[in-house]
């Protein structure tokens, strides 16, 4: 087991009023899976993702990851298990707009304290998994939207995280460079990298192994009809 959360619950307070927002989710995660979960706006799925990338805390409930016990950790414990353990790709990339493909993919090397030479030996070597080792020097305003895309998979993958979240990773593509996109998350789920991806397009939805729907904070199976998880 990889990943587990247990009864977790989170409620946000507006005013006075506490707002629940994730209502007893339970979800286990082995190495290897391949998951989606949709849900609506306002369903509670980016603060799962929150929680999960240990972006956020949970009011209550319980997560372990890699059996550590996330909830016990401070700020500064937590910094360090999201660079080592947890890479992210957004929608929008969030490559640095003055810095080269291979100095964007350097990063989170840089905050793991690698030499400056392992860091570029591994920086090239990601973006040659994900094809873009002809534009290792270009920046972002260089590249299309699927080569960003591909740059920024490179980067959550450069210091080999257990787990690879992806925030609507297509949404900002068309649709070839959305199902290149998915072909390489095949590939990296094939080489044995987790993915939890959040995503509001079904077909999108459809390449993961496991299918999950969140609605009114709460976890359902959408394989097979819905069952609460």
């Amino acid at each position: 087991m990889i990943l587990e959360l247990r009864n977790i619950y989170k409620n946000y307070m507006q005013g006075k009023m506490e707002v629940p927002v994730l209502k007893d989710v339970s979800l286990q995660v082995e190495k290897g899976d391949f998951l989606s979960i949709m849900g609506p706006s306002g369903s509670g799925k980016s603060t799962l993702m929150n929680i999960i990338g240990c972006l956020d805390l949970p009011t209550s409930g319980e997560y372990t990851l890699n059996g550590e016990n996330v909830l016990a950790k401070n700020d500064r414990e937590l910094a360090i298990l999201r660079n080592r353990q947890i890479g992210f790709v957004f929608q929008n990339f969030h490559l640095l707009p003055r810095q080269s493909a291979l100095e964007n993919v350097e990063l989170p090397l840089v905050y793991a304290g690698k030499k400056s030479k392992d860091r570029k030996e591994i920086a090239a070597e990601m973006l040659k998994k994900v094809g873009l080792e002809d534009r290792m020097t270009f920046r972002p305003n260089q590249l299309s939207g699927g080569q960003q895309q591909r740059g920024a998979i490179a980067r959550a993958m450069a210091n080999s995280p257990s787990i690879l979240l992806a925030d609507e990773p297509t949404g900002a593509l068309d649709t070839r460079s959305g199902e290149q996109i998915m072909e390489l998350f095949h590939v990296l789920n094939e080489e044995g990298v987790t993915i939890i991806m959040i995503t509001h397009e079904p077909d999108i939805a459809a390449h993961a192994g496991r299918r999950l729907m969140i609605r009114d904070g709460e976890l359902f199976h959408r394989d097979g009809g819905e069952e609460r998880v």
